[in-house]
């Protein structure tokens, strides 16, 4: 019971961030504070009472509907508290040769603000095609303020991987824009690689960008096959880097080249 315990903590705690990204989610792309006013129906703007703004069990008990003007809430905000509950739990698995380098005694907790702020910069850009540079900044600061903990050797391979990752990401950018035309990715995608850089390292970030690619090139094949996406349509990138970022948070570059060589039959 003891070790339950826990577990439900992170999974209360996950959810409540959950229904806060759902408010930095809906404003962030609107120009509109995430703080005031309060939790309020968009469509009546009656504030939103605070036993009704309990995650996920507010939802359920006014069966979806606001209790003013019954305006229909979207199933999409039970489910996203419910994934960031997820989230957070999976957290408390991460690995010891995950969490980028630092040291035990900050993990599994540092990989919580992580998780937070990757939540809303996948919701934003698949909602938006935009990944909101405020987050993306501070989350790279918050990164190497925590690789800072670990010592000097690992802050500078978390800063000099931070800043290659915009480079390079950038200059691809630059490159695919010239040759076709379009720029392949857009500059949010390289400052999420940037605060992943920060957060992972350099041959964290490099496992991470591959899981990245891999998963866009199928997810994009996929697409282009069924007809869902057309030719050199743009579709939203920085989900897949936040994945990787996760996965790689989780377990560590080493054991991720180890499935690659695998796969391989190396």
């Amino acid at each position: 019971m003891e070790g339950v315990i826990p577990l439900l903590w992170a999974a209360l705690l996950g959810a409540c961030v959950g229904s806060f990204t759902n408010v930095v989610v809906w404003r962030l792309p609107r120009g509109e504070s995430v703080v005031f006013p309060g939790s309020h129906c968009p469509r009546c703007g009656h504030a939103i009472r605070w036993h009704d703004n309990l995650p996920l069990l507010g939802w359920l008990l006014l069966a979806g509907r606001c209790r003013d003007c019954q305006a229909s809430i979207s199933w999409r905000y039970p489910a996203v508290e419910t994934l960031s509950a997820a989230l957070w739990l999976s957290a408390l698995a991460v690995a010891e040769s995950g969490g980028g380098g630092l040291p035990l005694w900050l993990l599994p907790w540092a990989g919580l603000p992580l998780i937070a702020l990757l939540l809303p910069l996948v919701l934003i850009d698949l909602d938006h095609l935009w990944l909101p540079e405020p987050l993306c900044r501070w989350g790279l600061v918050l990164g190497l303020v925590l690789s800072a903990a670990a010592g000097i050797p690992v802050l500078a391979d978390h800063l000099i991987a931070a800043c290659l990752a915009l480079l390079l990401m950038e200059s691809i950018s630059a490159l695919a824009e010239r040759l076709l035309g379009q720029p392949a990715l857009g500059l949010g995608d390289a400052k999420l690689a940037a605060m992943g850089g920060a957060w992972l390292g350099a041959a964290g970030i490099a496992a991470a960008m591959a899981l990245a690619i891999f998963a866009g090139a199928l997810f994009g094949a996929a697409g282009r096959l069924s007809g869902r996406l057309q030719p050199r349509q743009a579709f939203p990138f920085g989900p897949f880097i936040a994945l990787g970022i996760w996965l790689v948070w989780l377990t560590g570059p080493l054991w991720w080249w180890q499935q690659w060589l695998h796969l391989l039959g190396l």
